[in-house]
């Protein structure tokens, strides 16, 4: 196997990990695995890998786990391989489709990418680059009524699709999030902590500016004043008595009490890796991203971990 620039540079175009021999048009009537079978074949026979029966174990592992449609007829079929010296970007076409989720409509291009374990981001760069036919209802299906493999490369070479310098903030985040308004009252919170499941929740202004969170452990501050932990022994306090204030008063109390103005959070095109370091510097397990003052998405410890040591 040849071995060139193990990295990619900034600038570098999309369609520098693969050429015309390297796509497949017209794979119908397949499953996604003799999909995917196909194409690392294909791969195997033009660049000679030794362990394709490895690398497909390990695409199917990581599509089995989270399936990878990620938008209007595409999915990126990927895995993370040790001792891979370069990233190496097979394509396919299908006109009729292959199913490759159960809750997703059949896919029109495939982009089956194989990745160097050391290299975390490679993949949300290269969802970065592919970022104009995500967006495009129509880019999978016209790509796959291409008669051949020059005609779809000449169409990923006309895109201009360049990798970005570097992943950010917004690339990794989760955009749907729970949230309350400054103005709600402290039963409106207790209620999302218990039904959502959650310790933390970030509070909007109405204008949806970012003014604080709220965390449920500053909520049992609330209930247990610091006087009381002085005392060694809460077990004389059998029945809860220093929560009555707060459940007499939930419906009409503000979330001002227990708002925290101390979040990590970080702008939407910081660097991802500054995620870690807002999270480090607040002791946090959730960064929030910002555009400007804004609230535009949250990312979990667990996203991090998964999108930096998985994906």
């Amino acid at each position: 196997m040849s071995k060139p620039d193990p990295s990619p540079k900034p600038g570098l175009s999309l369609t520098s990990f693969f050429s015309a021999d390297d796509i497949l048009t017209h794979l119908e009537q397949l499953t996604r695995n003799d999909c995917i079978r196909r194409i690392l074949t294909h791969l195997s026979d033009v660049h000679g890998f030794n362990d394709t029966d490895a690398y497909y174990d390990a695409i199917l592992e990581r599509e089995d786990a989270t399936h990878t449609v990620v938008a209007n007829g595409i999915a990126i079929p990927h895995a993370r391989i040790m001792d891979l010296q370069r990233p190496y970007v097979g394509i396919a076409t299908s006109e009729q489709g292959i199913p490759f989720a159960e809750d997703e409509p059949p896919v029109h291009l495939i982009l089956l990418v194989l990745i160097p374990r050391d290299q975390p981001g490679l993949y949300l760069q290269i969802l970065r680059a592919l970022a104009s036919i995500l967006r495009d209802r129509t880019a999978a299906k016209a790509v796959s009524r291409l008669r051949t493999p020059d005609e779809v490369m000449r169409f990923f070479e006309r895109g201009g699709m360049v990798l970005p310098d570097f992943v950010c903030a917004a690339d990794i985040m989760e955009d749907t999030f729970i949230s309350l308004r400054d103005n709600d009252n402290l039963k409106t919170c207790i209620d999302c902590f218990i039904s959502q499941q959650i310790n933390e929740i970030p509070v909007l202004d109405r204008d949806g500016d970012m003014v604080g969170v709220v965390r449920a452990g500053a909520l049992l501050k609330v209930c247990l004043p610091e006087y009381l932990l002085w005392m060694s022994d809460l077990s004389p306090i059998v029945n809860f008595e220093p929560f009555t204030t707060v459940l007499r008063n939930e419906q009409h109390s503000c979330l001002s009490d227990i708002l925290l103005q101390n979040f990590a959070s970080v702008q939407m095109k910081a660097p991802a890796i500054s995620v870690a370091g807002e999270m480090i510097r607040h002791n946090a397990s959730r960064c929030y991203v910002l555009n400007g003052k804004k609230l535009i998405g949250v990312i979990t410890l667990s996203r991090f971990l998964s999108k930096i040591f998985r994906e």
